[in-house]
């Protein structure tokens, strides 16, 4: 990489760091170019030199959010149990969100303004698979491949246990970031139950999901 390359690589990424860090003390209305360039020691035109505008430095924000979360699902190293390694997987998830709610919330499309446009996140599991939120996705699809080796019916692809994974994590930690469900409660009484639930219906032996619960909790 030229050092050309390098500076501009360093300078998007001071930019992107400093929006985030305004995200996170201030919510999205406090992430403006003049206060984003303050930070970095700019000025306010290299906001849009190296991003064309705010919209779309809203989208490196939230390309950003998916990295840490990729960084944090990559930190679970499968062990002997799918199903232990599955659940580890839940609660780094909802670690990774707690960490930075607003973050969580821009990754969604939910704290930017005018939300988001579905165009501009290839579903999951399907095209633009280099995107980090693709690379995070992955992670789960490892599990979930996993976890199937131990179920009793042979009715599932991996991708699809994996969106329903994404899915029932991604609901209890929104309501739970949104107040809704009480702290520890919700993974009790809501993530891990819902989680049975899921590894039951594909077939795995109750006291098997009772035993790896039992083991990460314990």
């Amino acid at each position: 990489m030229s050092p050309a390359r390098e500076n501009d690589s360093g300078m998007r990424g001071r930019i992107i760091a400093a929006a985030v860090g305004l995200l996170a003390e201030h919510g999205a209305g406090a992430v403006q170019a003049r206060a984003v360039a303050r930070d970095v020691g700019a000025s306010t035109m290299a906001v849009y030199h190296y991003f064309g505008g705010m919209r779309q430095l809203f989208l490196a924000m939230s390309e950003e959010g998916f990295h840490r979360l990729d960084r944090k699902l990559a930190e679970v190293v499968p062990g002997p149990d799918p199903v232990t390694d599955a659940l580890r997987l839940a609660l780094a998830y909802r670690e990774s969100a707690r960490e930075n709610p607003r973050l969580y919330d821009l990754m969604f499309g939910l704290s930017v303004p005018g939300g988001h446009s579905p165009e501009e996140h290839a579903p999951l599991g399907g095209d633009g698979k280099d995107s980090a939120a693709q690379h995070a996705f992955a992670h789960i699809v490892n599990g979930s491949e996993r976890l199937l080796e131990l179920g009793e019916t042979g009715e599932h692809e991996p991708t699809e246990i994996a969106a329903q994974l994404w899915s029932l994590v991604h609901g209890c930690v929104s309501l739970e970031l949104a107040g809704h469900l009480d702290g520890e409660l919700a993974v009790e009484r809501v993530l891990m139950p819902m989680g049975t639930h899921l590894f039951r219906g594909i077939g795995i032996p109750g006291d098997h999901i009772e035993r790896s619960w039992a083991r990460l909790s314990g």
